[in-house]
């Protein structure tokens, strides 16, 4: 029996209207009496599904329409046009039932009282969600074991560093064991080893209740970390929507060759050299020349290693952003 998504979009639409006006003193002066404004489309017949427990990488550029599609699913803004159920709610609707089983974390923004120790907050969100005491201790004291935060609890917000208030607001936004999270850059400005530590906790939060995630990041990490499928959106259009595993075989025109040779040579023969440093050269190989070339690379040039590999994820999404992809 099929599984009824967690989150269905079906043609969805979100319109903004910009004011518009020449330069010039006397436009400026005529635009105070009347104003003209165009309608520019942010997210423009975006459809896709979500099954219970996936993790999906919904990525894009600046401006793709991201942000404004998880706030349309959040129902902070209400979409122009098109369809979109989570949970089995219209999130436009902003019902209690709905509000209690989904969180929304973004990088860039705070839930958290600013002046306020950092448990003062967790007690106005148990509060806000009507979360039964007992149940409250048991999640805070779990999620403050998984993040590290013990010590921080009690400090206020205005006193901890970016790492630190991000793993308080994870907390903050989890404590009412939340079906659906929506987490906007949740790993933004910091450090590699925190990184690690937000997305290791994600994986085990994910693991354990069978959440369902949809999460925007710039960092391709997280997104290798965490997600088997990805999204892709430009200009407000879903250009990609495949398993992560399937990106790399369907835009990787090349491959990268690392090779470490006794001597200095050049091997732009073989294809684009992207980095020679101390003996050590990678170059990028078409797929289809990789044998022949490898081959002919170890027969006539003293090589005293070699490795193949696919390029970074980075790279391949910016090939594809380059120019249009179909799905």
């Amino acid at each position: 029996m099929p599984t009824e998504p967690v989150i269905s979009v079906r043609d969805l639409r979100r319109d903004f209207l910009v004011p518009v006006r020449d330069a010039g003193l006397n436009a400026a002066v005529a635009s105070i009496f009347r104003r003209k404004t165009r309608a520019v489309a942010a997210v423009d017949g975006v459809s896709f599904e979500i099954t219970p427990g996936e993790v999906v990488g919904f990525l894009g550029p600046n401006g793709a329409g991201k942000t404004t599609t998880l706030k349309m699913l959040c129902g902070v803004l209400h979409p122009t046009g098109g369809e979109v159920r989570v949970l089995g709610f219209t999130p436009a609707q902003r019902r209690h039932e709905f509000l209690k089983r989904i969180t929304l974390v973004m990088g860039n923004r705070s839930q958290l009282q600013w002046d306020l120790p950092v448990e003062d907050s967790f007690e106005l969100n148990r509060a806000i969600y009507q979360t039964p005491w007992a149940e409250y201790r048991r999640t805070r004291n779990e999620l403050v074991e998984l993040l590290q935060i013990g010590d921080l609890v009690r400090k206020p917000v205005r006193n901890l560093s970016l790492g630190e208030r991000m793993k308080a607001e994870i907390a903050g936004s989890l404590l009412h064991r939340p079906a659906v999270l929506f987490l906007d850059e949740p790993t933004l400005g910091l450090d590699v080893v925190m990184q690690k530590r937000i997305r290791s906790f994600i994986r085990e939060y994910v693991a354990s209740g069978q959440a369902t995630v949809l999460l925007t990041s710039h960092y391709m990490a997280d997104v290798e970390a965490l997600c088997k499928r990805v999204i892709l959106i430009d200009g407000g259009r879903i250009v990609f929507d495949r398993p992560l595993a399937e990106l790399g075989d369907q835009l990787a025109i090349y491959k990268e060759v690392d090779v470490t040779l006794e001597h200095a040579a050049d091997l732009s023969e073989y294809g684009q050299v992207v980095k020679a440093e101390s003996g050590r050269i990678r170059v990028r190989i078409p797929r289809a020349e990789i044998t022949t070339a490898t081959a002919h690379l170890l027969a006539h040039h003293p090589v005293i290693d070699l490795s193949i590999s696919d390029p970074p994820i980075d790279d391949l999404i910016e090939t594809i952003f380059a120019g249009p992809v179909h799905q």
